[in-house]
C-alpha cells in the first residue's frame, strides 16, 4: 500500500493581519518507490516534498496539450498553461461557462447538466426578440452575460440538484414596450 502524501496550505500575509490562502491541501496516494524519488527530487531541487510536487504540476500543465490548432499548412498546440488565463476564474460560475465555451469535451456529466440549463436560461444571455416576440439569444462568448450567470447561479444549482423545478429557470422578462 502506498504512502500517503498531503501538500499542506500554505498562507502567506496580506497586510493589516489577514491571510490569503496560497495554496489547497491535497492528498495522494503514491507506491513506496515513486514516494523515494519525488524525496530525492526534492532534495535536488532543495525544495520540500510539497513545492516539489507543486512545480512538476505546474511543470506538466504547462506543457499538457489541450487541443490543437491547425493554421493553414501548419499545426499549433494549446497547451492548458497558455489557456489557463481564459479558464480561470474565482466565481465558481464563471469557471464553468469559460470551460464549456472554449472546451466543451473536458465538461463532467455534472457539469453538462449545468451547462444545459445555462444554455437554456435566455435571462443569463444577450439576445432580441424575434417577430414572434420570442427572446432568442446566440450562445457565444460574447453573448453570456457574466454578471447575470452569477446572479442566478444558487437557483441554476437547486435545479440540477432536482431541489427545484425546470420551470424555476430564470426567464427573461417581457417588456412589450419594446415591441
Amino acid at each position: 500500500m502506498g504512502d500517503i502524501m498531503e501538500k499542506a496550505t500554505k498562507t502567506r500575509s496580506a497586510g493589516g493581519g489577514s491571510k490569503l490562502n496560497r495554496s489547497e491541501t491535497v492528498t495522494i496516494r503514491l507506491d513506496p518507490r515513486l514516494r523515494y524519488l519525488t524525496e530525492l527530487a526534492a532534495r535536488k531541487q532543495r525544495r520540500t516534498v510539497s513545492s516539489f510536487i507543486e512545480w512538476a504540476i505546474e511543470n506538466a500543465i504547462n506543457r499538457l496539450p489541450l487541443r490543437e490548432n491547425f493554421r493553414g499548412s501548419e499545426t499549433a498546440q494549446v497547451t492548458l498553461g497558455e489557456a489557463a488565463p481564459d479558464l480561470w476564474d474565482i466565481d465558481e460560475a464563471d469557471r464553468l461557462a469559460r470551460l464549456a465555451l472554449y472546451y466543451p469535451e473536458l465538461l463532467t456529466p455534472d457539469e453538462q447538466l449545468l451547462w444545459k440549463l445555462i444554455r437554456e436560461c435566455g435571462a443569463v444571455w444577450k439576445g432580441q426578440y424575434d417577430q414572434q416576440k420570442h427572446w432568442v439569444w446566440n450562445i457565444t462568448p460574447d453573448g453570456l452575460q457574466f454578471r447575470k450567470l452569477r446572479e442566478h447561479w444558487g437557483a441554476i444549482l437547486q435545479i440540477a440538484a432536482g431541489e427545484l423545478s425546470r420551470e424555476s429557470l430564470p426567464q427573461v422578462e417581457d417588456d412589450k414596450s419594446n415591441w
